[in-house]
C-alpha cells in the first residue's frame, strides 16, 4: 500500500543518528542540570477533590505504564494501529512533520479517532540544543500546525530528538504550549532489526510508572509489540496514554517529565 524506500532511507538515517547518541541517553547542551517531573508527582498534586477514576485507569491505584513511539507515521503505522486496537491498548505518537505526518496524514488521523495521543516529535529532527531560537520554534510550530489541521486539536506533548534538551527549549516549550516528555525505558531498536531481543529489553526494564520508548520506523519494533503488551498484562500492568499516566494532573508547558 505505501513505498518503503524514501521511509527506508530515512530509518537508516535516524538509526544512525540515535546510535551515536545511545551512550550518553540524556546527555545535555547548554544546562549542567536537567530537572524533570515524575508522573507520581503530578498525580499528588492534582488529587485533591479529583474524582476517583481517569480514562482507562486511575494510575494512582493501577499499575501503569506508558507505550510511546517515536518519528512516524511510516508503513509500518497500520499494522501497529491494528494491534493496538486488537489488544485494546492506547498509546501516544510522538510524529515527525517531514516526510511523516505530510505524506501519510490518513494515519496521523486514525491514530486520534482511534484513541490515541498524537504529539510531536518536532518537524525534522533537528537536535534542539544545537540551532538557534528562530530555528527551535519553527521545529515545533510547523508539526503542531499540521497536527492540528489534521485532528482539530493541537498537541500539548513533544519529544526533543534524541532527549537533549536545555533552558532555550524549556523557554520555548513553554511559550508554545508544550511539555516535555522523555522516557524510562528503551528497546534501542535502532540498534537491532530483532523482534525478540526488542522484547526482552523492554521486559527487562519496565516498572510502574515506566515511559516505554519504541519507533515504528524501524522493521523489528512493530512485531514486538503484542508479545511485549501480552507479556505487561501478565504482569499486572495496565497501558495509558502520558496524558492519562499524569492523570489528574496535567503537563505544564515547559516542564519536564520523565518517571
Amino acid at each position: 500500500m505505501f513505498s518503503t524506500g524514501k521511509t527506508n532511507t530515512r530509518a537508516a538515517g535516524l538509526r544512525a543518528a540515535a546510535a551515536v547518541f545511545a551512550a550518553s541517553a540524556f546527555a545535555l547542551s547548554g544546562c549542567t542540570t536537567l530537572h524533570t517531573t515524575a508522573p507520581s508527582s503530578v498525580r499528588a498534586h492534582g488529587a485533591a477533590g479529583a474524582p476517583a477514576s481517569f480514562g482507562t485507569a486511575d494510575c494512582r491505584r493501577a499499575k501503569c505504564i506508558a507505550l510511546t513511539f517515536d518519528a512516524g507515521p511510516s508503513e509500518n503505522s497500520p499494522r501497529l494501529l491494528d494491534i493496538l486496537k486488537e489488544k485494546k491498548v492506547p498509546t501516544t505518537f510522538f510524529l515527525l512533520g517531514k516526510r511523516h505526518i505530510e505524506k501519510y496524514p490518513e494515519l496521523v488521523k486514525r491514530m486520534a479517532a482511534e484513541g490515541h495521543e498524537v504529539a510531536s516529535h518536532t518537524w525534522d529532527h533537528k537536535i534542539l540544543t544545537e540551532i538557534p531560537d528562530r530555528e527551535i520554534r519553527q521545529e515545533l510550530r510547523k508539526p503542531d500546525d499540521a497536527i492540528e489541521k489534521l485532528i482539530g486539536r493541537r498537541p500539548t506533548l513533544m519529544r526533543p530528538p534524541q532527549g537533549r534538551t536545555n533552558d532555550a527549549v524549556h523557554r520555548i516549550c513553554r511559550e508554545e504550549g508544550l511539555a516535555e516528555v522523555l522516557w524510562s525505558v528503551t528497546a534501542k531498536d535502532y540498534t537491532t532489526n530483532d523482534s525478540k531481543l526488542i522484547q526482552k529489553r523492554v521486559l527487562e526494564q519496565a516498572s510502574r510508572d515506566g515511559i516505554i520508548l519504541l519507533h515504528d520506523i524501524y522493521p523489528g519494533t512493530v512485531p514486538a509489540v503484542p508479545g511485549i503488551v501480552d507479556a505487561l498484562k501478565e504482569r499486572g500492568y495496565v497501558f495509558v496514554t502520558v496524558p492519562q499516566l499524569l492523570a489528574p494532573g496535567k503537563a505544564e508547558p515547559g516542564t519536564v517529565y520523565r518517571p
